[in-house]
Order: structure tokens, then sequence, then C-alpha cells
């Protein structure tokens, strides 16, 4: 792999920071919220580097690459630090997805660790005595809407197979952060703000600890975690076990049971047969490029592949990111992809999904010859017919935007595309052992069924729920590495990806540049128009070509390396905390 010729020599440190031990002291950062635009300069570097969503985690893992380790390896603590400076979006309560490029045997290697419902779930858990679905915002708190943790098991089976330190020391910079404490930053104490009063004081250990005399912490605030530093602790001895079948998945189970909204059906038996799944990536060609993405349970991987494929039949480098008729071909892709999207793509061991079929040549050009170029598409778009035969209903609910993204390239040549989650902001409001746990089953359609069809993406035992998440990496046409990426922000993630990746490839951006355009989103339904960006200009033109549009605050988090011959190049959203580290 390219990768390794440049790794040869003299690295040169990155002038933003240095990579000593993450202490308090040295890290007085107060980044951005999450609406505010915080301009940030690409950073380059020539052996190693990580893009996460805060300083302290992007330090975290240059630190673990400094000292040899892998790209799964920064990984790992980039993780356990995001888990602790950045609770409401990932962590160890939750679940993950993992595109992973082996330099060694020169494969992608895609990792499932997404959440399980319970083995007592069934389709009529999130129902009305009267058959009718639960409101979403009724569910999404307390234990019901917990499925089993995902992330550490990923963890661990990815260290297992392409760690180089040893297990223990990922998790020090973490623990000393725990014990130390660290400053809660603008974006964490808005959130707490925005997610005060009922949603989560009605927890009492999650109360106590974002809520210290019955008022959210502030930016600023020193915040300290001792039981995290614990349950780390324990980890380090015992890998995962401690978590899935000792006293940790104890404490689980009885707070998920427990809990005062809500209560939930987790049982030990679920947490002990949690399994991580390698599933095959979904690559599909772009212009000369190779676009990977995650395969279903996940809807990233195909969407996005999806979006791209019909856009393949226009000239989007000579319309410019300045012409209203790219963001009009845009938004009619995205109510093609989604239509099929909301229609067939579940967990693929429990419905067959004909996902060769979606993204055929052939479907995909039948699919670009209903755009209009003077008129759009009426929503909702139907789903196609990749197949004869189709007897599903579709699941069109969108979720709340969540989640966070890490990219890393590591000097050995390895790469890591990791979106992780907790699902909606803070979870499921449950805090125990000093982490928050997910509301992932939220993310299943609430209706088993509909006019006599079934729903794919409906509730069942140990069924994996739908996702939106696109960890990518796009390899040129070389065959070389050529961008990592990926994005937080619920089902709008699939069009920040396939966005950037347009940005990227058609319009050649820098990836900095790429991260800070404007944000459209489309979801065969109301179009999203970022606020305060230079997309604003084509609403109008939009409008009169028959769409609905909203323009509204967009709060994606794209992270991006551009790997090239001789140097990294990051790209990290201006939108939120995020930042590039590396030498």
């Amino acid at each position: 792999m390219r990768l390794q010729r440049f790794f040869l020599g003299c690295p040169v440190m990155a002038v933003l920071l240095l990579f000593s031990t993450v202490s308090i002291a040295q890290n007085q950062v107060q980044p951005e919220n999450t609406v505010e635009i915080n301009s940030k300069a690409a950073i380059k570097t020539e052996r190693e580097m990580v893009v996460a969503a805060h300083p302290l985690a992007a330090e975290a893992g240059a630190d673990i690459l400094k000292k040899g380790g892998t790209a799964i390896d920064a990984m790992i603590a980039v993780q356990m630090v995001l888990n602790l400076v950045e609770p409401q979006s990932s962590g160890i309560g939750g679940g993950a997805f993992l595109l992973f490029h082996d330099a060694q045997s020169n494969s992608l290697i895609s990792f499932d660790g997404r959440e399980v419902a319970p083995v007592a779930a069934d389709e009529s858990m999130f129902l009305a005595p009267d058959g009718r679905p639960n409101r979403w915002s009724e569910m999404v708190s307390g234990g019901l809407s917990v499925g089993i943790p995902g992330t550490l098991a990923l963890m661990d089976d990815a260290h297992a197979r392409y760690g180089k330190l040893p297990w223990e020391t990922l998790f020090e910079h973490a623990i000393k952060l725990s014990k130390n404490g660290f400053f809660v930053s603008r974006r964490l104490a808005k959130s707490l703000k925005g997610y005060g009063g009922q949603r989560l004081q009605q927890f009492p250990a999650t109360a106590a600890y974002f809520f210290p005399n019955g008022e959210p912490l502030a930016s600023g605030d020193v915040l300290t975690n001792h039981q995290f530093a614990e349950t780390l602790t324990a980890i380090q001895r015992d890998r995962g076990e401690t978590f899935y079948k000792g006293l940790i998945a104890e404490k689980i189970v009885s707070t998920v049971k427990d809990s005062p909204v809500n209560p939930g059906l987790l049982e030990r038996v679920d947490l002990e047969a949690y399994r991580i799944i390698e599933r095959p990536p979904i690559c599909t060609q772009y212009r000369g490029h190779s676009v990977c993405g995650m395969g279903p349970p996940s809807s990233g991987g195909v969407t996005v592949a999806q979006i791209l494929g019909i856009l393949e039949a226009f000239n989007l480098k000579m319309l410019g990111p300045n012409d209203p008729l790219t963001w009009h071909l845009f938004i009619e892709a995205g109510k093609l992809a989604f239509a099929d999207r909301n229609l067939f793509l579940a967990d693929p061991d429990f419905i067959d999904i004909p996902v060769d079929a979606m993204l055929s040549e052939g479907y995909l050009r039948s699919r670009a010859n209903l755009i209009d170029l003077n008129t759009a598409l009426e929503v909702p778009v139907a789903a196609g017919k990749p197949l004869e035969v189709v007897n599903l209903f579709p699941d069109t609910r969108d979720g709340l935007p969540g989640t966070s993204h890490v990219s890393i390239v590591d000097r050995y040549g390895n790469a890591v595309s990791l979106t992780t989650t907790i699902e909606s902001g803070f979870g499921s409001g449950l805090l125990t052992s000093g982490f928050l746990l997910n509301n992932e089953l939220t993310d299943f359609s609430f209706r088993p069924q509909k006019q006599g069809k079934v729903i794919a993406n409906r509730v069942e035992p140990r069924k994996r729920p739908r996702s939106s998440m696109a960890p990518t990496i796009v390899y040129g046409p070389d065959g070389f590495i050529k961008y990592v990426l990926g994005s937080p922000g619920g089902s709008r993630i699939i069009s920040y990806v396939a966005q950037t990746i347009i940005a990227l490839i058609d319009f050649e951006m820098s990836p900095q540049d790429a991260v800070n355009q404007g944000r459209l989103s489309s979801r065969n339904g109301i179009v999203d128009i970022e606020i305060s960006t230079d997309l604003t200009q084509f609403e109008s033109v939009l409008v009169n070509k028959g769409n609905q549009v909203k323009v509204r605050d967009l709060n994606s988090g794209i992270h991006v390396i551009n790997v090239l011959s001789d140097q990294l190049v990051s790209g990290a959203d201006p939108r939120r905390e995020g930042m590039a580290s590396g030498r």
C-alpha cells in the first residue's frame, strides 16, 4: 500500500499540538458548541493521523500512534475518552460499525457492533394497548429502549486481531481523565440544557452526575467520573468478560429492569450471547473511485452508494457547487435512494435484502431516468422494484441526530473508519457504572406491519435495528486509499457523507473545504438546507421546482483524512468540537 512508502524517513510533528501525556493542565480547551461555526485549518502530517470529535480524544489516539500502536489501538483509546468527554454521543453502553483497511493483507474488513434486541423482545413491545404505535418521545427514555451494547465487544475483537500495544495501555488516557477531571465543553453544556428537566433528571444516577445541586453542568466546570474509572480498570484486567458476564453485566441488567420509566426486558443471558459479526463491505464505483461502506443492518453504505450511483448519470463536475441544478439532482437522488432504504433495509439475518439488485448499474440508471431536470419528484417517492415481487411496507421514521465519528490512519498503512453511537442525545438517559446506556431499540419500526404487509425493520428477538451510520473508505483509481471519512447526524448521515464525497471527487475540494460547505439533506420528504450558508440562495429555485424546503441548523460532524503519496491531510467539521492530531 502506498502509505508505507512515505512513512520512511524522519517524522515531522504537527504544528497544532505536542503529543505529551494528556492532562487537564495541558488541555484547557473550550471548543464551539453544537451550532456555532468555528473555522478550522487543515492539518498535514507525514506518518499518522486521528480525527475525532473532541481534542482530548484526538490527542489520546495520537499518543497511542506515537507509541507505535495501530489504528485499532488508537481507536480504542479514542472511544474510551469520547465516552467520558462526549457522553451524549457514544460509549461502551452503545454500538458501532467499523471499516478497517488491513495493510498487511491489503483487505477491507467491516465489523458489525450494532446493538441487539433482547430475547424477550417482540413486535408489540412499542405498541399501545389499542394496537397503535406509541410516540417515539414516550419510548426513547428508560429501559425498554436499551439494546445489548456492542461497542466494547467490537473493540475487544478488533484488538485481538489487529492490535499491537497491550490492551491495558489503551485505557490509561480515559482513566486518568476520569480521576483527575476534564473541562466540560460548551457543546456538552448546551446539550444538557437542551435535554434537561424531565428527560434526564427523572433518573437519579443521571441527575446526580449531570445536574449537581439540581443545575446542569456549565461550560468550564471540571468533571470527574470515578465510577467510569473503576469500570475501565475492570475492563483493563478482564477485557469484555466483566462487561458481558460479570459484575458490570449485573449492573446493566438491574439498571434496565429497574428503570423508573419504561422498565426493560434485558437479561444476563442476552449480554452473554452477544457476538460481533464480520460482514462483507459494500463497495461500488463512482467516477473511477471505489467507495466502500457498511452493509446492512446499516442502511448507510447501500443508500450512499445508491445516491452516488444515480448521480453517476449526470456531469456534476461541469455543473459545480454553485449551480442550483446540482442540488436539484442531489435532492432527487436522495428521494429515490431513501425510498428504497425505507422499504428494503434491515437486519440481513432476518430478511433477504436484494443488495446486488439495488446497486446494479441497470437498476440505478432506471432510477436516474425518473429525474426531471425542471420538476421535483412528488414525495414520498415510491420504492423501486429491483425484484419482481415485493410484499413489504416502508418504515419512514427518521431518527434524531446523535452519534460520533472517528477517522484514523497509522504508520503501517492501516485505516479505521468508525461510527459509534448510543443513538439519540444521552441515549436512554440511564447511567450505570459511569456510562450511559443506549436507546437503540427505538430505531426499529414501532409497527410490525401495515396494510397487510410486513415492515422489514420490525422488532424481533435478537435482531439488530436498522442504522444510518455510514463509515466510509474511498479508494482512488490506482487502488490506494484516498479518503477515510464518516459523520454523525441520525439518518441525515447518509446525505452528509454522500455530499462530502461529491465535493471531494466531483468538485475536487480539499478535505477542509468539503466539510466546511453548507449542508443539504434529502430524505424523501422535506428538504433541509443549512441556515446561514451559501446553499440558502437556492431555496426559492428548489421551492419553485416543487420541493418543500426548511432552512435550519444542521449538525454534521464529518471527519476526513485525505491520504496522499507524501502526506495526510485532515478535514474536521467546524460545527462540532472535533480536531485532527498526528505527526
